[in-house]
């Protein structure tokens, strides 16, 4: 992988932390070199780093008893301030300032918010302000949480049309089996078009909320935007700098055609639809052919579920409930639903506004 100009770097909480669950300094300074040294080299680094719950577990002692949900909460707010200030003084060493940028997943929904954090980060980028992005803890329960910050970077990655995308993990990368099985290889370069990942364990982390079936999802996504992807273990010395020299480690998503930044947003806006457009088979077809960019027209529409507005996310669905991606509306569902099978009408979703999930 050849050094981007953009880069996001995603360090999981089992990178950062010690078998005690405490911050691994040593991790952390070499993590922070190797992004001043990118950045010396003229490459724009945003850094999403999972590891604050862990660093308020460090000194703060809470009740067995205490709620599952508050004891996340206490332990980010204590441990985001502590986690920040180690990055600070690490970067501070190299003459670099970080910033922190808290989020939630309510702050993807709308295109006019994600457009503003864009601008944030661009703009701290072109002072030369390193971004450290974690979701915030505090506020983040239930249905406002990501699945994990695996799922935050890739975000981050498609927002800022990053060239790619590194998450660093406590394994070397994708195997063709269990990674403590000797048998099993690792995968150097996936094509997400010609290989299913279903041989991957939905296995958690012992620390984190992930797992490699996540970062593997993840990395389909992206690559179909454009993105390139590689998970690496970030427990070896100096990873970021290997990478950055071409080394052949870890495992590469292979990215396809590059986006648009609409269509890069659409393309996580999953659990955001506000109806879904049922699709018959050969529309079907026709849209995941691959050989021609198509629009979901009416004629190819076989029902309409839920009530959307013009510009709403749409999911888009076969008749045997598959999901096939996910797409803006251009008119309401009203309208959509005199539509359905009529032939020599405009689009409902055209291709410009659609993100096929193959």
């Amino acid at each position: 992988m050849n050094t981007p100009q953009k880069l996001v770097v995603k360090v999981g909480t089992n990178v950062l932390s010690l078998d005690n669950g405490l911050l691994d300094l040593s991790v952390m300074e070499q993590l922070v070199a190797d992004i001043a040294a990118l950045r010396a080299s003229g490459v724009q680094v945003v850094l999403v780093s999972s590891g604050a719950v862990g660093s308020g577990r460090a000194v703060v002692k809470l009740p067995e008893k205490t709620p599952t949900v508050t004891a996340r909460q206490v332990l980010a707010a204590v441990g985001q301030v502590r986690l920040m200030k180690t990055y600070s003084s690490l970067f501070e060493k190299h003459g670099l300032l970080c910033a922190q940028v808290l989020v939630t997943k309510e702050d993807f929904r709308g295109r006019q918010h994600y457009l503003n954090m864009q601008n944030c980060l661009e703009g701290l980028l072109t002072q030369g302000i390193v971004p450290i992005v974690n979701e915030n803890d505090v506020v983040s329960v239930t249905e406002l949480m990501f699945t994990d910050n695996d799922e935050l970077s890739g975000l981050i990655a498609s927002m800022l049309q990053a060239n790619a995308l590194v998450i660093l993990t406590n394994v070397d990368g994708v195997y063709d089996g269990n990674p403590s099985n000797p048998a099993s290889k690792l995968i150097s370069t996936i094509d997400t078009r010609k290989l299913k990942l279903d041989f991957i364990a939905p296995e958690k982390s012992s620390f984190g909320r992930g797992g490699m079936l996540t970062k593997a999802g993840i990395a389909h996504k992206l690559s179909l935007v454009g993105i390139s992807v590689k998970i690496a273990n970030g427990k070896k010395p100096h990873i970021l700098s290997a990478i950055a020299r071409g080394e052949a480690v870890g495992t590469t998503f292979i990215p396809h055609k590059q986006a648009s930044g609409a269509k890069r947003w659409i393309a996580h806006t999953e659990g955001f639809e506000k109806g879904t457009v049922v699709v018959n088979e050969g529309a079907a077809q026709v849209l995941l052919s691959q050989e021609k960019a198509a629009s979901v027209l009416p004629v190819g529409i076989t029902a309409i579920e839920g009530e959307f507005q013009k510009g709403d996310i749409v999911k888009i669905s076969s008749q045997d409930g598959v999901s096939l991606g996910y797409g803006m509306a251009q008119y309401d569902s009203a309208l959509a639903k005199e539509r359905v099978g009529k032939s020599g009408q405009k689009p409902l979703i055209h291709y410009d506004y659609l993100f096929l999930k193959q």
